[in-house]
């Protein structure tokens, strides 16, 4: 009795599994709603969007929330941006947005900047709602050597047709700091800066600074600009230091020219002292050996001597008295 209940369930269990493997690849529920919708597909297309590992749901909801919005979007090209990676209900609620606000978004578009890594339906939006970016201090020296330190705020907006190999914020951020970098570098005077900084917003939007970019610049503003330090005066400051540090290094280097240039003078005089008392020494001994070889005689010597007293007497009168120069002074 066993038996025929144990053919029984396992008829069961396969006319159910035939049922779920059925109703999977041809979704009856899906399809029905898809048909109320007012989308035109069949069961076979459903069928085959499971064999190309397509989930019908994705396509169908898309499909009608594009028809009811009133666009007309092909299955085809709903099916193959998701096969490359795309994210096909983003793109169609971007489509709607951007039909919405009358901007000019095809599907083709749409997904180009879905599969560059964009958020397609965000840049629709910032298109209609432009955005404010407000930009770090900007430090920057005008010609009177004044530092001055902007903060801008720039209003964007979204590109459509550059978004897709366009420049992001830090390059309208690095861009803008530029500008304002320029636009202060090149006035005379802080002063002027300070009163008309209108000019700083002036030059940069001339300057088109959005090229090649995703953002299309709608205006510059000044927030706020302090001043910072002297740098021209710093810098002087610098540069004098600088020069003294030259002018004693010079000196010293001088000095000690000085000092070796005496050292050796002196060197030099010493030597010359040095061979005179050593020429002195040779004198006797010249005299010894002429009075040994009979050149010079003992008259002779005395009157060297007396030649010598008297040139020395007569040194000695020629000089002022010491004593009576003393004397008179006191007097």
């Amino acid at each position: 009795m066993s038996n025929p209940l144990v053919l029984i369930g396992i008829i069961f269990a396969g006319i159910l599994l035939f049922f779920l493997i059925f109703f999977y690849f041809l979704p009856f529920g899906l399809w029905i709603s898809a048909q109320f919708a007012g989308v035109r597909i069949s069961l076979i297309q459903l069928a085959f969007m499971r064999i190309r590992k397509v989930p019908p749901g994705i396509i169908v909801k898309a499909m009608t929330i594009a028809t009811k919005a009133g666009l007309n979007v092909l299955r085809d090209d709903l099916e193959a941006h998701y096969l490359a990676g795309g994210r096909v209900l983003p793109v169609i609620n971007a489509l709607i947005s951007a039909d919405k606000a009358n901007i000019d978004l095809d599907f083709k578009t749409a997904t180009a900047i879905d599969l560059a890594g964009r958020d397609v339906f965000e840049a629709v939006q910032l298109s209609v709602n432009p955005k404010v970016i407000n930009t770090p201090p900007v430090a920057a020296v005008a010609k009177d050597g004044i530092q001055l330190i902007a903060k801008a705020r720039v209003t964007v907006r979204a590109n459509i047709r550059r978004l897709v190999g366009g420049a992001g914020e830090d390059t309208i951020i690095a861009r803008i700091g530029e500008g304002v970098v320029s636009s202060i570098g090149s006035a005379v005077s802080h002063k002027e800066v300070l009163e008309n900084p209108d000019r700083i917003s002036k030059t940069v939007l001339s300057r088109s600074l959005d090229a090649g970019t995703a953002f299309e610049i709608l205006s510059i503003d000044i927030a706020d600009i302090d001043v910072g330090k002297n740098i021209g005066a710093q810098l002087q400051i610098d540069q004098a230091e600088a020069d003294k540090n030259i002018a004693q290094a010079k000196a010293e280097e001088r000095r000690a020219m000085a000092i070796a240039l005496e050292q050796e003078m002196k060197a030099a005089a010493q030597e010359a002292r040095a061979k005179v008392i050593e020429a002195e020494a040779e004198i006797p001994k010249a005299m010894a050996d002429a009075f040994r070889s009979g050149n010079l005689g003992v008259m002779d010597y005395y009157k060297m001597q007396n030649i010598k007293s008297d040139t020395g007497m007569r040194e000695a009168i020629g000089k002022p008295d010491s004593t009576k120069a003393a004397g008179k002074d006191s007097k």
